[in-house]
Parts: structure tokens; sequence; C-alpha cells
């Protein structure tokens, strides 16, 4: 007993020597930097330490040992530690990270799985499941400070601790309602909160900017300048984005060098926003008039997809994707469109010179589309480009009524893109890291925002006449009636 006295006692100590010991592992030079501001030092029996995190550096891992750390090395007769992780993406990320997290790391060591349990909503000491915890907790995206703070209650003690996991974006009510765990007389209290430098109004900011003087703040960063840096994040792929933006993009502020953006990130669109669009119906008399426009987004690479995206005023009908197609097979996809349902305006995405065959096949048959290059000067010079301005047009055009259709992926890329502000002016996250996030390119939505490019107008003001399909004949209709559902 005296035996493992004294090595919880180093442990308390040494939180690098206590996941050493128990998981096997070297903590990276940031991580041991991390978890040395979380030991006792001086008699300060408030912690609170805060990790600024570029993205992809292992900061829920180092909260997991944290959580495991505290839950291990705090506690005296008739004493015992408890704690409430929450994550301020709610409760899904929460399981699907920290929390997994935790379960992955308890079974690497002997001692932990032998004295806790780990469920869904619950790790608890298997001698004293009641005073000896910590609890997986969430509120509500629309809580005010009183329901957050009742998420956060229950937590009094000679002990207490909170792990507050990607916090960039989370009220700083949280923060604010956190505090309440130094009420009361505990001999150790700790708050340990982490997340992206993303955005300047929320948590991290409040305590990396106003708070500075309260809290122990550790940057991570993947610069592949800094001695510090994390290995986890491949220095190649670092110093191509470097390269390729500049130190000063927002999105390698953030995301590479660990760094607040100088006005933060919003997102355009939130997944409500988006939900409610594809659910909303319309009488055909509120889009009837208006002209009826084609945005084309021609496929960049092999798992890229072209993208044909019909709008007619505030209704957008159901999108054809094409894999692999010719500029000959995409031009004539459009053609019969035209044709049989009407389009009277073509955009297609010129960037890259990837569209400039489609562009060209159109020409020859007779069609003049219109040429739209996403880094193109914009119309309105409140935005950075052509891309921003047609991405804001999109999302007003949603938030204001627009209804589209009930597309799985289309939802995760209208509700994925943030946008900052460079120079004064709105510019629109860059699509490659669009589709870093995402996992795929996100062509209907940029295929949706290309209906966009020029003001709208009503129909056949474009070409002066109606069209006469009568006298056109053709044997495969793209844009069917059903697509058109």
């Amino acid at each position: 007993m005296s035996a493992a006295i004294e090595q919880v006692r180093e442990w308390r100590s040494n939180p690098v020597k206590f996941v050493r010991d128990n998981f096997k592992v070297e903590p990276d030079p940031w991580q041991h930097a991390a978890l040395m501001s979380i030991a006792p030092q001086n008699n300060d029996w408030k912690i609170r330490t805060a990790f600024k995190s570029c993205t992809g550096a292992g900061k829920s891992t180092t909260l997991a040992w944290i959580g495991w750390y505290r839950l291990s090395c705090f506690s005296q007769p008739g004493e015992h530690p408890k704690g409430a992780a929450i994550s301020g993406q709610g409760w899904d990320n929460l399981r699907d990270n920290l929390w997994a997290e935790l379960a992955k790391w308890q079974a690497r060591s002997e001692f932990l799985t032998r004295s806790f349990q780990w469920t869904k909503e619950l790790i608890f000491a298997k001698e004293y499941p009641k005073t000896w915890f910590l609890a997986a907790r969430s509120y509500a995206k629309d809580a005010d400070a009183e329901a957050i703070g009742r998420s956060l209650s229950g937590l009094h003690g000679l002990f207490p601790f909170l792990l507050l996991d990607e916090t960039g974006d989370t009220p700083v009510a949280v923060g604010q309602k956190a505090e309440q765990i130094f009420t009361g007389s505990p001999i150790n209290a700790m708050i340990a909160l982490a997340g992206n430098p993303t955005s300047t109004t929320g948590l991290l900011f409040d305590v990396c900017t106003k708070q500075r003087d309260y809290w122990k703040i550790v940057t991570i960063t993947a610069d592949p300048d800094d001695p510090m840096r994390t290995s986890r994040v491949d220095i190649d792929h670092a110093r191509e984005q470097i390269k390729k933006y500049g130190r000063d993009n927002p999105w390698v502020m953030a995301t590479i060098l660990g760094e607040f953006p100088p006005s933060g990130f919003n997102t355009l669109l939130s997944i409500e926003e988006v939900e409610s669009a594809m659910e909303r119906g319309l009488r055909e008399d509120s889009f009837i008039h208006a002209q009826k426009r084609l945005g084309i987004d021609v496929a960049r690479f092999g798992d890229d997809r072209t993208v044909i995206f019909p709008r007619q005023g505030l209704r957008a009908y159901k999108p054809v994707e094409m894999r692999g197609a010719r500029s000959n097979d995409i031009a004539a996809r459009i053609m019969q469109a035209k044709v049989k349902w009407g389009s009277e305006l073509e955009f297609v995405d010129g960037t890259g010179g990837y569209g400039s065959g489609v562009i060209d096949s159109l020409i020859q048959g007779g069609t003049s589309p219109y040429e739209i290059h996403f880094s193109g000067k914009a119309i309105d010079n409140r935005y950075y480009n052509k891309r921003a301005e047609m991405w804001f047009n999109m999302a007003e055009w949603i938030k204001r009524g627009g209804s589209i259709p009930k597309l799985p992926e289309l939802a995760k890329e209208l509700s994925t893109p943030t946008y900052t502000f460079v120079n004064g002016k709105f510019q629109v996250e860059p699509k490659d890291q669009i589709k870093e996030r995402l996992g795929f390119s996100p062509d209907i939505a940029d295929a949706l925002c290309l209906t966009f490019a020029l003001p709208e107008m009503q129909s056949n003001m474009a070409f002066g006449v109606p069209i006469q399909r009568e006298n056109v004949k053709v044997d495969y209709d793209p844009f069917s009636d059903e697509r058109l559902k």
C-alpha cells in the first residue's frame, strides 16, 4: 500500500511520468509542456490551462490523458475527484472524439482498466461509483447562461475538474459558468480547455486575450520552422500550405500555425438553415417568372464529379452528376437541358481551364455560355473574388426562402465552408481546404453557386425572345420531369 501511495504521489507531481508509465508512450514536446502546465505548483490550487491548437495535433488525446491523470491522482480518504467533459461542438463530437479517446487510452493501462469502469456517459471508480467519476455533459445550441450552468453543476468538492474540448466557437458564457468549480473550499480544482483558433468571439479567444493573466496558454503549431511543432501534422503538407497561401492566410494561421487570424472565421450557413431549405415547399407562382439557369462545375480530378445544377428563381432542382465524362458528352447534356427544360443562361466554371473543352463545344453548338472564374473579380467590391460573391449570394438566397433538393452530400457541402475578411472584403474558404475537411470535393455546392454569377432576371431577358422548343427533337432528356421533382 505504501508503495502504491508513493507511486500516485510521484504521478501527481509529474503528469508526464503518469502518461509514460500507464500508456507506454513518449509525449511530443508540446504535450510535455501541456501536461506539466497542470501539475500542482507553488501551492496554486486554481489550475487553468488552455491549448490553442492547429488541426490534427492530438489535443483530444492530451485532454484524455489529463482526464485519467485527474481521476487517478487526486483523492484523499472520504473525498474523491469529480469531473465533467464537454465539447463545444455538441454531444456527437464529444462521443466520437474525447470520450472515445478516454476509452482508447484506458485499454492501454492495466491500472486504469482494473480501477475504473468506462460507459457511454460516465467513467467511475469501481469501488466508489457514486462519488468518484468523470461525466459526459452537453448543452443545447440555443442554451442560455442558466442552462449552461446547469450542465456544469454538481462538481463541488475538494478535487473538481473540467475538460472542455473544441472551444474555438464555444460561447464565453461556458467559461464563466465553468468558474463555479472554484467556489467552496477545494484543495485543487482544474479547468483544461482546448480548441482551434478559428473564432475571435469564442471562449478560446477570450481566454487567450482578455483572461490571459489567469491562464497558462500552450500554443500547438505545425509550423515547419518551430522546433516544438507537432509531429502529427505532416511537415511537407504544412510547407505546401504555407507556400501556396502564405503565412498571413487566415486558414494557414488557424490550421497550420495555431494562431488566431485577424478577424476569425464565420460559417456561411448553419446545418439548420440548409435543412430548412430542403424541406421548403414553394408555390409555382413564386418562381415561374424567373429566369432558368444552369450552373456547371466541371470535374478537375478523377474522384471529382461534373455537376449540372438547374435553378429557376427560388427553386433549385435536382442536379445531374457525371463522372469520367468527356467535354463533348457534358456539352451534349447541357444542350439537351437547354432544349427540353428551356434554360436561358449557362454558367460554366472555367477556373484552371478545366471547363474550356465544354465551353468550346457549347459555342460550336450555337450556345453562348458564360465562362466563370472563381478567382475573378467580383461585381460587388465587398467581396474578395467571384467565388466569395457567388457563395454569399447563394447563402442569402437560401436564407430568404430558396428551396434546394434533399441531398445528404449537398447538406454537408453547404454547411461546411467558412468565411473571413481580407483587407475588409469577404473571402470564402478555398475549395481544396473544404475538400480536405469534407473528404470529398464540394462540386454540387459550387455548381449551385454558379447560378448566382449574375444578378437575378426575369425569364427570357437574356435572349429577348422565348425559346422555340417545339422545333427541336432529341432522344434523351437529362432533365426529365422526374429529375425536376
